[in-house]
């Protein structure tokens, strides 16, 4: 498992990011947070990581802080929630606001992502309260 990645950002898109460590370039998915926090082209960087294995695919995920990483764990944990979904919760609410929107039963506020219609929503809000 890699836990984290720094290095030298080499690129960035929408929604990935290459880190280049030791001369390996590592494809690492982000969230619009991440990405915003993670600094220009060139300069060094650090990701927390969560490796995904599939059976087609390995995919490795990006954080800029632990405690966005711990809840893409969470998230992904719940039937119907994949990597990207999860992605795509984090870009629009941080930590703090999911966390708040799981205790108080706000459906919407989790609605708000990409891909998150209002079953997934209240799917989510129910298994992680």
């Amino acid at each position: 498992m890699i836990a984290r990645l720094a290095g030298r950002l080499v690129e960035s898109g929408i929604d990935h990011l290459v880190i280049d460590v030791g001369g390996v370039g590592y494809l690492v998915q982000a969230s619009a947070r991440t990405l915003a926090a993670i600094g220009p082209a060139g300069e060094a960087a650090m990701v927390f990581t969560e490796m995904q294995v599939r059976e087609d695919a390995i995919t490795l995920f990006g954080f800029a802080t632990a405690g966005e990483r711990d809840w893409f764990r969470l998230l992904t944990g719940v039937q119907g929630v994949g990597g990207r979904v999860a992605l795509a919760i984090l870009s629009v609410l941080d930590p703090a606001e999911l966390s708040r929107a799981v205790s108080s039963g706000d459906k919407a506020m989790v609605a708000r992502a990409n891909g998150v219609g209002p079953k997934l929503a209240m799917r989510i809000v129910n298994e992680l309260r």
